[in-house]
């Protein structure tokens, strides 16, 4: 007889719609930000909105210190999505609200790319492809010798596999087991030379991961119900003897129709009545 699958991890419904609004918040301040700015990176920060989410909200232990020893961390290679973590990083008491007001303005600490130095809760200084996952092993390392039980959390980018460095962090991370360690990449298909897989074909990408001696699990990156119970689940299952990477289909742009099928808008800027426009979008749909 085979076992009844436990759903334990599933999120509630009610936690499923808090999430969604934090997704949807992480994509609106996006575009109040970008305002300011007069330039950003809106598609990159759409298809990750679910992870920031799912991380932020739910996933990891966050502490009202961000220096605290034990707060699980959280690396973002593909730092120009920076955008949308400031406005979590508010949200959370990191930093002053009204420093959003002055994004990117001459003085403020807050940047296209992510500073460590400057914003409290940033856990490394991204904006270089290919970095990210190396210092994650090293965090994961250092937590390890410490006795610490912290997670340490990578997000990458799906061009970003296209970076030896990657794998070689991979295969580092895999020799030491590094069970504390989880990467999960965005799978939005581009990067800023178009498809990611003309540029340099990157699949059967979880059969890589696996042959590295990762334990992966591909998910619907959108699927917050989905995305929260593996992410949960890879978190809690502190007993296997590897890390854990968790590829997340997504789609670049998600939630304004035609930035979803223009690779151009990896970089651009809405005026203001485009940008009223796109938030009625966003606002309109359940993702």
């Amino acid at each position: 007889m085979t076992a009844p699958i436990r759903n334990d991890f599933r999120p509630s419904e009610a936690e499923i719609a808090y999430l969604r609004d934090r997704a949807q918040f992480v994509r609106l301040e996006t575009i109040r930000l970008i305002e300011i700015a007069k330039v950003g990176h809106y598609t990159s920060v759409f298809s990750a909105a679910e992870i920031f989410s799912a991380l932020y909200y739910d996933v990891m232990r966050l502490e009202a210190d961000p220096k605290h020893p034990d707060r699980d961390r959280f690396l973002m290679g593909k730092g120009h999505a920076a955008v949308g973590l400031f406005p979590i990083l508010a949200e959370k008491g990191y930093l002053p609200v009204e420093v959003l007001n002055g994004y990117t303005r001459l003085g403020n600490p807050l940047g296209d790319h992510p500073d460590m130095r400057k914003v409290p809760g940033v856990d490394f200084s991204s904006g270089s492809i290919g970095h990210a996952l190396s210092n994650g092993v090293g965090m994961a390392l250092g937590g390890r010798m410490q006795g610490r039980d912290f997670i340490t959390f990578v997000m990458l980018g799906d061009g970003e596999m296209q970076e030896g460095q990657v794998w070689e962090a991979a295969i580092s991370a895999a020799h030491h087991k590094l069970n504390r360690l989880i990467a999960i990449v965005d799978r939005n298909g581009f990067q800023l030379d178009g498809a990611v897989d003309d540029v340099m074909g990157i699949e059967p990408l979880d059969e890589k991961w696996r042959a590295f001696g990762w334990e992966v699990h591909v998910v619907d990156g959108h699927d917050i119900g989905g995305l929260t119970e593996a992410l949960r689940r890879a978190k809690a299952d502190v007993s296997r003897k590897r890390p854990c990477c968790i590829i997340a289909r997504t789609v670049k742009g998600k939630g304004v129709s035609y930035m979803e099928t223009e690779p151009g808008w990896h970089l651009g800027y809405l005026d203001p009545s485009d940008a009223e426009a796109a938030r009625r979008e966003i606002l309109s749909k359940v993702i």
